[in-house]
Protein backbone atom coordinates (compact mmCIF):
# COMPACT_ATOMS: atom_id res chain seq x y z
CA UNK A 1 0.00 0.00 0.00
CA UNK A 2 1.65 3.33 -1.14
CA UNK A 3 0.27 6.32 -0.54
CA UNK A 4 0.05 8.54 -3.52
CA UNK A 5 0.31 5.80 -6.03
CA UNK A 6 -3.05 5.88 -7.30
CA UNK A 7 -4.19 8.89 -9.51
CA UNK A 8 -7.57 10.27 -9.60
CA UNK A 9 -10.06 8.46 -12.15
CA UNK A 10 -11.36 10.85 -14.99
CA UNK A 11 -14.68 12.10 -15.14
CA UNK A 12 -16.64 10.05 -18.15
CA UNK A 13 -17.10 11.68 -21.39
CA UNK A 14 -20.53 9.68 -21.05
CA UNK A 15 -23.16 8.93 -18.80
CA UNK A 16 -24.60 10.27 -15.29
CA UNK A 17 -22.72 12.41 -13.66
CA UNK A 18 -24.45 13.97 -10.27
CA UNK A 19 -23.57 17.23 -8.20
CA UNK A 20 -23.72 18.38 -4.82
CA UNK A 21 -21.86 20.53 -2.41
CA UNK A 22 -21.45 20.63 1.21
CA UNK A 23 -20.02 23.43 3.55
CA UNK A 24 -17.66 21.49 6.22
CA UNK A 25 -19.19 22.15 9.97
CA UNK A 26 -18.17 21.90 13.63
CA UNK A 27 -20.37 18.24 13.75
CA UNK A 28 -17.68 16.19 10.73
CA UNK A 29 -14.23 18.38 12.20
CA UNK A 30 -10.89 17.22 14.17
CA UNK A 31 -9.85 19.56 16.98
CA UNK A 32 -7.35 20.85 14.50
CA UNK A 33 -10.31 22.17 12.10
CA UNK A 34 -9.57 18.95 9.18
CA UNK A 35 -12.74 17.43 7.80
CA UNK A 36 -12.48 13.71 9.44
CA UNK A 37 -12.80 10.70 7.54
CA UNK A 38 -16.25 9.53 9.17
CA UNK A 39 -17.19 13.20 7.58
CA UNK A 40 -16.17 12.73 4.59
CA UNK A 41 -18.16 9.64 4.34
CA UNK A 42 -21.06 10.72 5.20
CA UNK A 43 -20.70 12.58 2.33
CA UNK A 44 -20.28 9.87 0.10
CA UNK A 45 -23.19 8.06 1.56
CA UNK A 46 -25.53 11.42 1.26
CA UNK A 47 -24.05 12.04 -2.27
CA UNK A 48 -24.68 8.41 -3.36
CA UNK A 49 -28.82 8.20 -1.48
CA UNK A 50 -29.36 11.96 -3.35
CA UNK A 51 -28.11 10.76 -7.05
CA UNK A 52 -30.15 7.68 -6.66
CA UNK A 53 -33.67 9.49 -5.86
CA UNK A 54 -32.25 12.35 -8.62
CA UNK A 55 -31.90 9.61 -11.18
CA UNK A 56 -35.28 8.24 -10.26
CA UNK A 57 -34.11 4.62 -9.87
CA UNK A 58 -37.00 2.86 -7.40
CA UNK A 59 -35.99 -0.91 -7.78
CA UNK A 60 -36.74 -2.94 -4.92
CA UNK A 61 -32.85 -2.58 -3.74
CA UNK A 62 -30.81 -1.65 -0.64
CA UNK A 63 -27.19 -1.13 -1.10
CA UNK A 64 -24.68 -2.26 1.82
CA UNK A 65 -21.23 -0.87 1.44
CA UNK A 66 -18.68 -3.72 0.95
CA UNK A 67 -15.63 -1.69 0.14
CA UNK A 68 -14.30 2.20 -0.11
CA UNK A 69 -10.56 3.28 -1.19
CA UNK A 70 -9.67 6.80 -0.92
CA UNK A 71 -7.18 9.01 -2.09
CA UNK A 72 -6.28 12.19 -0.91
CA UNK A 73 -4.36 15.06 -1.98
CA UNK A 74 -5.43 17.52 0.53
CA UNK A 75 -7.86 17.94 3.26
CA UNK A 76 -11.43 20.68 3.45
CA UNK A 77 -11.66 22.79 6.80
CA UNK A 78 -13.91 24.03 8.77
CA UNK A 79 -15.88 26.65 6.60
CA UNK A 80 -14.86 25.25 3.39
CA UNK A 81 -17.33 24.60 0.48
CA UNK A 82 -16.55 21.46 -1.35
CA UNK A 83 -18.32 20.38 -4.45
CA UNK A 84 -18.39 16.83 -5.38
CA UNK A 85 -19.22 14.78 -8.64
CA UNK A 86 -20.73 11.32 -8.27
CA UNK A 87 -20.92 8.17 -10.94
CA UNK A 88 -21.09 5.10 -11.35
CA UNK A 89 -17.27 3.59 -12.67
CA UNK A 90 -17.60 0.04 -13.24
CA UNK A 91 -20.29 -2.97 -12.61
CA UNK A 92 -20.58 -6.18 -11.14
CA UNK A 93 -23.43 -8.81 -11.09
CA UNK A 94 -24.69 -7.83 -8.27
CA UNK A 95 -22.54 -4.73 -7.02
CA UNK A 96 -21.48 -1.64 -8.51
CA UNK A 97 -18.59 0.62 -8.00
CA UNK A 98 -19.19 4.45 -7.52
CA UNK A 99 -16.60 7.22 -7.53
CA UNK A 100 -17.33 10.20 -5.89
CA UNK A 101 -14.71 13.34 -6.43
CA UNK A 102 -14.31 16.26 -3.62
CA UNK A 103 -13.21 19.38 -4.87
CA UNK A 104 -12.13 22.98 -3.36
CA UNK A 105 -11.68 25.89 -4.50
CA UNK A 106 -8.09 24.90 -5.98
CA UNK A 107 -9.00 22.18 -7.52
CA UNK A 108 -9.38 18.10 -6.50
CA UNK A 109 -8.62 16.91 -3.05
CA UNK A 110 -10.47 13.68 -2.38
CA UNK A 111 -11.35 10.93 -4.60
CA UNK A 112 -13.06 7.82 -3.51
CA UNK A 113 -13.87 4.54 -5.33
CA UNK A 114 -16.86 2.73 -3.32
CA UNK A 115 -18.29 -0.75 -3.75
CA UNK A 116 -21.80 -1.03 -2.98
CA UNK A 117 -23.73 -4.04 -2.96
CA UNK A 118 -27.56 -4.52 -3.82
CA UNK A 119 -29.94 -6.75 -1.80
CA UNK A 120 -33.28 -7.46 -2.39
CA UNK A 121 -35.30 -5.26 0.34
CA UNK A 122 -37.52 -8.19 1.22
CA UNK A 123 -34.64 -10.66 2.04
CA UNK A 124 -31.14 -8.78 2.40
CA UNK A 125 -29.93 -11.16 -0.43
CA UNK A 126 -28.11 -9.81 -2.71
CA UNK A 127 -29.67 -9.14 -6.47
CA UNK A 128 -28.95 -8.77 -10.03
CA UNK A 129 -28.57 -4.69 -10.97
CA UNK A 130 -31.68 -5.16 -13.16
CA UNK A 131 -32.14 -3.73 -17.03
CA UNK A 132 -33.54 -0.41 -14.94
CA UNK A 133 -29.96 0.32 -13.10
CA UNK A 134 -28.09 -0.37 -16.26
CA UNK A 135 -30.22 1.93 -18.24
CA UNK A 136 -29.21 4.75 -16.08
CA UNK A 137 -25.82 3.89 -14.97
CA UNK A 138 -24.25 1.54 -17.28
CA UNK A 139 -22.88 4.45 -19.47
CA UNK A 140 -20.45 6.03 -17.46
CA UNK A 141 -19.14 2.90 -16.39
CA UNK A 142 -17.31 2.26 -19.70
CA UNK A 143 -17.54 -1.17 -19.87
CA UNK A 144 -15.27 -1.81 -16.65
CA UNK A 145 -15.41 -4.42 -14.18
CA UNK A 146 -15.03 -4.58 -10.30
CA UNK A 147 -14.67 -7.08 -7.52
CA UNK A 148 -16.38 -7.39 -4.61
CA UNK A 149 -13.72 -9.80 -3.47
CA UNK A 150 -12.27 -8.18 0.05
CA UNK A 151 -8.17 -8.72 0.73
CA UNK A 152 -7.43 -7.64 4.15
CA UNK A 153 -6.99 -10.30 6.94
CA UNK A 154 -7.27 -10.77 10.72
CA UNK A 155 -5.32 -9.11 13.09
CA UNK A 156 -2.36 -10.91 14.60
CA UNK A 157 -3.37 -13.24 17.45
CA UNK A 158 -0.67 -11.27 19.96
CA UNK A 159 -2.98 -8.21 19.42
CA UNK A 160 -5.41 -7.25 22.20
CA UNK A 161 -7.07 -4.18 21.26
CA UNK A 162 -9.72 -2.69 23.39
CA UNK A 163 -13.14 -2.82 23.81
CA UNK A 164 -14.73 0.07 21.03
CA UNK A 165 -18.19 0.31 23.16
CA UNK A 166 -21.64 1.18 20.65
CA UNK A 167 -24.03 3.90 20.73
CA UNK A 168 -28.11 3.74 19.96
CA UNK A 169 -26.99 6.18 17.42
CA UNK A 170 -24.56 4.08 15.25
CA UNK A 171 -27.09 2.20 13.71
CA UNK A 172 -29.55 2.74 11.24
CA UNK A 173 -32.90 2.14 9.73
CA UNK A 174 -31.06 -1.78 8.16
CA UNK A 175 -30.88 -2.42 12.02
CA UNK A 176 -27.44 -2.53 11.94
CA UNK A 177 -23.79 -0.24 12.57
CA UNK A 178 -23.62 2.23 9.88
CA UNK A 179 -20.53 2.36 7.90
CA UNK A 180 -19.46 5.88 9.01
CA UNK A 181 -18.71 4.20 12.05
CA UNK A 182 -15.94 1.84 10.87
CA UNK A 183 -14.32 5.14 9.72
CA UNK A 184 -14.47 7.08 12.93
CA UNK A 185 -12.56 3.91 14.73
CA UNK A 186 -10.17 4.65 11.89
CA UNK A 187 -9.46 8.49 13.07
CA UNK A 188 -9.54 7.38 16.71
CA UNK A 189 -6.23 5.26 15.38
CA UNK A 190 -4.97 7.98 14.25
CA UNK A 191 -4.98 10.19 17.22
CA UNK A 192 -1.09 10.78 18.25
CA UNK A 193 0.34 10.18 14.66
CA UNK A 194 1.79 13.19 13.26
CA UNK A 195 0.41 12.24 9.50
CA UNK A 196 -3.09 12.45 8.56
CA UNK A 197 -3.46 9.23 5.39
CA UNK A 198 -2.90 10.23 1.80
CA UNK A 199 -4.24 6.70 1.03
CA UNK A 200 -7.01 5.05 2.85
CA UNK A 201 -8.81 1.53 2.44
CA UNK A 202 -11.70 0.11 4.59
CA UNK A 203 -13.39 -3.48 4.08
CA UNK A 204 -16.43 -4.57 5.69
CA UNK A 205 -16.67 -8.05 6.75
CA UNK A 206 -20.18 -8.78 8.13
CA UNK A 207 -22.68 -6.59 9.34
CA UNK A 208 -22.49 -5.13 12.88
CA UNK A 209 -25.64 -5.75 14.59
CA UNK A 210 -27.39 -4.95 18.30
CA UNK A 211 -25.49 -7.00 20.94
CA UNK A 212 -22.77 -6.84 19.11
CA UNK A 213 -19.50 -6.03 21.70
CA UNK A 214 -16.49 -4.71 19.34
CA UNK A 215 -12.62 -4.34 20.02
CA UNK A 216 -10.59 -2.31 18.21
CA UNK A 217 -7.16 -3.22 17.43
CA UNK A 218 -4.72 -1.35 16.00
CA UNK A 219 -1.28 -2.41 14.26
CA UNK A 220 1.17 0.97 13.78
CA UNK A 221 4.20 1.25 11.84
CA UNK A 222 5.88 4.77 10.14
CA UNK A 223 4.27 3.31 6.96
CA UNK A 224 1.00 2.22 7.52
CA UNK A 225 -1.72 2.00 10.38
CA UNK A 226 -4.16 -0.96 10.30
CA UNK A 227 -7.53 -0.95 12.01
CA UNK A 228 -9.55 -3.89 12.92
CA UNK A 229 -12.92 -4.00 14.64
CA UNK A 230 -13.25 -7.49 15.65
CA UNK A 231 -15.70 -9.99 17.42
CA UNK A 232 -16.31 -12.65 18.48
CA UNK A 233 -18.07 -13.56 15.27
CA UNK A 234 -14.78 -12.95 13.58
CA UNK A 235 -13.58 -9.67 11.51
CA UNK A 236 -16.23 -6.81 11.58
CA UNK A 237 -14.36 -4.41 9.81
CA UNK A 238 -11.02 -3.03 8.76
CA UNK A 239 -8.86 -0.48 7.27
CA UNK A 240 -5.33 0.39 5.90
CA UNK A 241 -4.05 4.11 6.46
CA UNK A 242 -0.56 5.53 5.16
CA UNK A 243 0.49 8.93 4.76
CA UNK A 244 0.80 11.08 1.58
CA UNK A 245 3.62 10.41 -0.17
CA UNK A 246 5.64 13.81 -0.74
CA UNK A 247 8.23 14.83 -3.41
CA UNK A 248 11.46 16.78 -2.88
Amino acid sequence: MTAGAAAFLPDPDAGRIYFASRTVRTTDVTATARLRLDGIARYLQEAAEDDVLDAGWDEARDWLLRSCALTLRGYPALGDRVRLRTFCSALGPRWAERTTTLAGDHGDLIQARAVWVAVARQTGAPAPLGAAFHRVYAASAQGRKVSARLVHSCPDASLQGRPWPLRASDFDPAGHVNNTIAWAAAEDALSGLAWPPGLAEIEYHQPILPGCEPRLVTSRSPAQLEVWLMAETGLLASARLAPAVTSG
